[in-house]
């Protein structure tokens, strides 16, 4: 792979790149210009993937975030989130979103400038339908990461029928699902989102995001202390952010990636790479972003 990764052009992420990418605000603006996402997330067991995307999208400066999440997953969520709108949604008796939730999201996502589906949504075929339903029919940008990755792997015709962008966030182990492909290289996954017209972001060590059109771009932020559950969901939840503040849902893509590991990066430093967590990422966030303030106020 190594090799194979040597003859490709990458266009290489850097501070310089994401400065060009993150616009500075206009002083008179409201919370409707930044954007309306809607993160569709969580079940009962995992409340804590939906709470770190939620998260992500409020400190990356989303205007509103609306949270939707199975009802029995939201006794939890309403009373650890201040900033989101968390909605309760039908779910089965597993705990996980029941068919009867799809008519509901769909109106939902209407509103919507940016959608995420899948942090801790779990595996049942009415996630299923649900992930391929929104996937298919959103009029906004779409981001699917874990579960929803696991939803397509099955359905993979769904990302071709897709009205809008559509971004996959996927590790190793769930690429190796929807894809087949247990050990791809840069050639594979640069194929996989000119063929099925998505932008992937493939995570890891040296993060790389290939675009429909073969344009290929790497990441170098990041560190062995991101390694922990729920660095993902707050990485998916800044980049639905980004998507619904009107971003290039590429560009979105290589800022999210980048600051994402910056603020990995700057956990690490400060609490070491066996002591930092998701949440002390979400805390450097905004320092990170401090340097696109409009001016000092």
């Amino acid at each position: 792979m190594a090799g194979a990764e040597e003859k490709q052009t990458f266009v290489e992420i850097d501070q310089q790149l994401v400065d060009n990418i993150i616009p500075r605000r206009a002083p008179d603006a409201d919370k409707n210009a930044f954007g309306r996402v809607l993160c569709v997330c969580g079940s009962a067991g995992y409340t804590g993937a939906a709470y770190f995307a939620a998260q992500g999208a409020v400190r990356m400066g989303s205007g509103v975030v609306t949270l939707a999440v199975p009802e029995k997953a939201w006794p939890v969520l309403a009373v650890k989130l201040n900033e989101p709108v968390v909605r309760p949604m039908p779910c089965a008796t597993d705990g996980m979103l029941s068919h009867e939730a799809l008519p509901v999201l769909l109106t939902l996502a209407e509103r919507a400038d940016a959608l995420l589906i899948g942090c801790g949504l779990g595996r049942s075929e009415a996630v299923a339908e649900i992930v391929c339903t929104l996937v298919r029919e959103a009029q906004c940008p779409v981001i699917v990461d874990a579960d929803g990755i696991n939803a397509l792997a099955a359905h993979k015709d769904v990302l071709r029928q897709a009205k809008q962008p559509v971004v996959l966030t996927p590790h190793a182990a769930e690429f190796a699902r929807l894809s087949g492909l247990k050990q791809p290289d840069t050639v594979d996954l640069s194929t996989f989102a000119v063929e099925n017209r998505c932008i992937l972001l493939y995570k890891g060590h040296r993060t790389r995001i290939f675009a429909p059109d073969g344009t290929k771009y790497r990441n170098h932020s990041g560190n062995p202390g991101m390694a922990k559950g729920g660095s993902g969901d707050v990485l998916a939840g800044m980049l639905v952010s980004l998507c619904g503040q009107g971003i290039d849902p590429v560009q979105a893509a290589c800022a999210a990636a980048w600051l994402h590991g910056r603020a990995g990066d700057a956990a690490t430093n400060r609490l070491s790479e066996y002591g930092m967590t998701p949440g002390d990422m979400l805390c450097e966030l905004p320092r990170l972003l401090h340097r696109y303030n409009t001016r000092e106020w």
